[in-house]
């Protein structure tokens, strides 16, 4: 299956090769370091649903085979346009290549300053232009929600990736991670960082996203039956230098806090510039969601300890096939084709969940290179 079925194997062979790194011993972050952080390195791991998902994507492009996929119109529409979400688009692009889609009729947008109308206005001139389907990570699932509908109505299928739209016409299926285990496992590697005590600051881009109400709730989860308190939730707006100045209040205000969560791709490197600027690195443990470059140079650093991954290559990639299935082969027969890889929930296809730590930073690094990333 080209480039997925290459990956899959690639990335098992990197899981077991971080695995063994992580139980080798490694120095203490900073001996000069409060009690608050903890000496012992994180353990990474690329645990994501890389074979299934290829097994899937070889599914359905033997159902498409053949057909006609000359109506096939489809377009990714992310939330903001971050590092992280370039992975999304090669994948994206990747995919169309594969099905013999033309890149004029596989369009991809992220909004140059994350605002909702961007977004909006995007979607409209998708519409008039004739897009068939489209993948959608929704900045504001609740303003988007009628937008959607509409679309839906006229034929045009909808999929989410990134965060769920439970209360949309597009409710059936989502494509991304499982947010709720990602916030866990933020969660955990905040508790070893602290050893079980602190005081944390989240950071996010939007309170009301299902994709950060999900990861804020796993992350609350995860740190229960601890000494870890919430001290602050704080919405930044999809907006990096609000996030930095925000944390850089906050570690003035509360010389307490001891941990700080980000929880969107922007979130860790401004994070980690807040920290610095404080003078606090010894003393503040940060963990963070996605992989963008400043992040993995922050995780080398140690400033970062560790940054909770999902894999938006394959968001874009997979996606790319269903919307062109849901077009060619219709709801009912990709449903069918989909129902044996969905979660128990009966709706998520998930794009599976890692933590990169200084442990298996180059294993990630490597995995995103084998993935034409970077």
């Amino acid at each position: 299956m080209k480039i997925t079925l290459r990956v899959a194997a690639v990335a098992a062979a990197l899981l077991l090769a971080g695995s063994m790194a992580a139980c080798s011993k490694s120095a203490a972050n900073d001996t000069s370091a409060s009690t608050a952080k903890s000496s012992v390195a994180l353990k990474g791991t690329l645990a994501f649903n890389q074979s299934k998902l290829a097994d899937l994507d070889q599914k359905l492009k033997s159902a498409l085979a053949g057909k006609d996929l000359s109506a096939v119109d489809i377009a990714m529409v992310v939330n903001v346009a971050a590092d992280y979400w370039k992975a999304g688009q090669v994948g994206f692009e990747a995919g169309c290549k594969d099905l013999g889609i033309s890149t004029s009729k596989c369009t991809y947008f992220a909004p140059p300053s994350g605002k909702l109308t961007e977004q909006t206005s995007e979607l409209e001139t998708l519409k008039s232009q004739g897009v068939t389907g489209y993948s959608i990570s929704a900045i504001d699932p609740t303003s988007t929600a009628n937008t959607i509908k509409t679309d839906m109505d006229a034929g045009i299928f909808v999929l989410p990736i990134d965060s769920p739209l439970p209360k949309t016409a597009a409710a059936g299926l989502y494509l991304g991670t499982p947010n709720y285990t990602a916030g866990f496992q933020a969660g955990t590697a905040m508790k070893q960082l602290l050893n079980g005590k602190g005081k944390v600051a989240i950071l996010v881009g939007s309170l009301t996203a299902d994709n950060a109400v999900q990861r804020i709730q796993g992350f609350e989860d995860a740190i229960k039956g601890t000494s870890i308190t919430v001290a602050q939730k704080v919405n930044d707006n999809l907006q990096a230098s609000t996030a930095t100045s925000d944390a850089e209040t906050i570690l003035a205000n509360n010389p307490d806090v001891t941990g700080l969560y980000g929880v969107y791709s922007y979130d860790g490197p401004a994070l980690a510039q807040a920290v610095k600027s404080a003078g606090k690195q010894s003393s503040v443990s940060i963990v963070s969601d996605d992989s963008d470059a400043q992040t993995l140079g922050f995780i080398k650093s140690g400033t970062i300890g560790g940054t909770v991954v999902q894999m938006p290559y394959q968001q874009g990639y997979t996606g790319a096939y269903i919307l062109a299935a849901e077009k060619v082969l219709g709801t009912d027969a990709t449903a069918a084709i989909l129902k044996p890889y969905l979660a128990s929930d009966g709706y998520t296809l998930s794009s599976g969940v890692g933590l990169v730590s200084k442990s298996n930073l180059s294993d990630y690094q490597s995995l995103q290179s084998q993935l034409g990333i970077g």
